[in-house]
């Protein structure tokens, strides 16, 4: 699909790789409407939009809601099917995550990192295949992570809700595949936001893990929207990991277990 013919949802649009994504969307020709929980925070990313890129009033929207609510839901697939224009991606991009060892974790964190991270994309998912049936070409893609492939510790919850979310990727693409819409994941590596703790940035230069920009992560989602591929998987060696752990589980295993007295050392310094 071009670009310039996509008019886009985009969820959790003024977190670090969501503007990314308005950004370069917006850049390529796109049309979006970005959503997240802060009404002040989407406004004034909006009119800096209007500003520094010098975007059309017609090409940028925005509706503030949580997510987490069902009826905020309901309310934002109501403004979807009622826009001007067909509306015919959805980007779940809205995440959550924490980085400690599970048994210091509430129940209250681990509930809502699987909320976020999975049964808020499959339900927005669910609730727009009729009005995504009606289109040409419409597509959902699901942001995903290298921890949807790779059980890493510190990320017990995070893992689980993103190996989830690239099965239910997978399924849906399957039980879609002979209409019009495509259902797409894009696994980024680490990445620069403010979903890492100083603590994990510490952790990853201690252990040379490479760090995306998001715009990077940008750079991809596009290439992810235009081609035929169905999942995207970013950076050397993660991609390849990601494989192995599928074929030689114990061998990734392994490896990653050497770096656990690190891991564990910032998990506490977490708490």
């Amino acid at each position: 699909m071009k670009i310039d013919q996509i008019t886009a949802v985009i969820t959790g649009a003024t977190g670090g790789i969501g503007r990314s994504f308005c950004q370069k969307l917006i850049e390529e020709g796109a049309t979006i409407i970005m959503v997240g929980r802060d009404e002040r925070a989407l406004e004034d990313f909006q009119h800096e939009l209007f500003i520094k890129m010098g975007v059309k009033s017609n090409q940028v929207y925005f509706y503030a809601c949580d997510l987490l609510k069902n009826e905020n839901r309901q309310g934002l697939v109501k403004y979807i099917e009622s826009f001007h224009c067909p509306v015919n991606t959805l980007i779940n991009n809205a995440g959550d995550n924490e980085f400690g060892l599970l048994e210091h974790l509430t129940e209250h964190r681990m509930e809502k990192i699987m909320r976020i991270n999975t049964f808020i994309p499959m339900t927005l998912s669910r609730a727009l295949i009729p009005h995504f049936s009606q289109q040409e070409q419409a597509q959902i893609i699901n942001v995903g992570s290298t921890f949807g492939s790779i059980g890493y510790p510190g990320y017990s919850v995070y893992c689980s809700s993103k190996f989830a979310l690239r099965g239910f990727s997978e399924a849906l693409r399957r039980e879609l595949s002979d209409g019009a819409i495509a259902v797409k994941y894009l696994s980024p590596r680490a990445t620069k936001t403010s979903l890492n703790s100083a603590n994990v940035l510490a952790m990853n230069k201690e252990l040379n893990v490479a760090m995306d920009s998001t715009h990077i992560v940008a750079d991809q989602l596009i290439n992810l929207l235009q081609g035929r591929r169905h999942e995207l998987f970013i950076g050397w060696p993660e991609k390849i990991f990601g494989k192995l752990n599928q074929i030689f589980p114990d061998l990734v295993g392994k490896s990653i277990i050497k770096q656990l007295p690190v891991i564990r050392r910032y998990a506490q310094l977490s708490e």
